[in-house]
């Protein structure tokens, strides 16, 4: 089972005040609209998840590999009401939720086995991803693209998301030439993993139940490698690795540090992966779901321009 935690309120968007002592307050009021507005993202994927599980369950009656939503808040027990009143406006496929009552949620994402952890609240992510959690910060563009309700389709960033930011520190520290140098001198080495493989390697177990049945054209599962590596210089050794991993990715695009929006709009992605702010603001600006993963090298430095290489 793929288990997916979603964390429904503290959306930055929505410009929470901070009390004096650093915690975030807000009246019973505040936290309904939050939450709803956290689950109406929620929303959006709910019919490309439930088309996936649909199909599982018609191949697969007795499997219980499926898609597995755990809503995680801060929240005590006694707003549940208004999280299940929320939960049932939106006829989200929420059975499972975590109310802490102010505590971490970490150490329960870990005994629901969470493959993805997705929240606004950046702290918690880096909480999250310091226990060995796949997690992200999502953020909403102002309008959103269309996406597809048969298909889920995930994108991801290579370097700091699926793979590590080895290659990102090179090319922070010693520049491009040697980047390029670097990546040639190590084709055949395999690249570590980052903090994103788990949930790659999840959606593959799922995509290949689909391929056992001959549905490989027909999967409702569909990923991306969006990387502003280039294919000749340094691609090859990101497509060795993930075969190296015996992972597939269905489609694979070298942008050679283009723009990685306007890709972005025409893969339709349900949600986007990256660890750089200025690809994540790239992807919104193109009405695309995007996620930061805050991981790697890149965290260290605030730049806001697209180098071209790594990512």
């Amino acid at each position: 089972m793929v288990k997916m935690s979603v964390d429904p309120v503290k959306v930055k968007e929505l410009q929470i005040c901070t009390s004096s002592n650093g915690e975030k307050r807000e009246s019973w009021e505040e936290t309904g609209k939050l939450q709803e507005d956290r689950l109406g993202i929620t929303a959006k994927p709910k019919e490309a998840l439930e088309a996936v599980n649909a199909r599982l369950r018609e191949l697969y009656p007795q499997s219980e590999e499926l898609f597995d939503i755990v809503l995680v808040t801060y929240n005590h027990a006694h707003v549940g009401i208004r999280l299940i009143n929320t939960i049932n406006h939106h006829n989200l496929f929420i059975e499972r939720f975590c109310m802490t009552g102010g505590s971490s949620p970490i150490g329960y994402l870990k005994a629901w086995q969470t493959n993805l952890y997705l929240s606004a609240d950046a702290e918690k992510v880096r909480e999250a991803l310091a226990e060995g959690i796949a997690a992200a910060t999502m953020f909403m563009p102002e309008k959103r693209t269309e996406v597809s309700e048969s298909q889920l389709r995930v994108a991801f960033d290579g370097d700091a998301v699926l793979f590590s930011d080895e290659s990102e520190r090179i090319f922070k520290a010693h520049g491009l030439d040697k980047f390029f140098e670097h990546e040639r001198e190590n084709e055949d080495t395999l690249l570590d993993h980052g903090p994103l493989k788990g949930f790659l390697e999840a959606l593959g177990k799922l995509q290949k139940k689909f391929y056992a049945k001959g549905q490989r054209l027909n999967c409702p599962i569909r990923t991306f490698l969006v990387t502003a590596r280039s294919a000749a210089s340094s691609g090859i050794r990101a497509l060795k690795t993930l075969r190296a991993w015996g992972l597939e990715i269905d489609e694979a695009l070298f942008l050679a540090g283009a723009p990685k929006g306007p890709m972005l709009e025409k893969i339709r992605p349900h949600i986007y992966f990256d660890d750089q702010m200025f690809h994540v603001e790239g992807a919104a600006e193109m009405g695309t779901v995007a996620a930061h993963v805050p991981y790697g090298i890149a965290q260290k430095h605030n730049v806001r321009q697209n180098s071209g290489v790594g990512k």
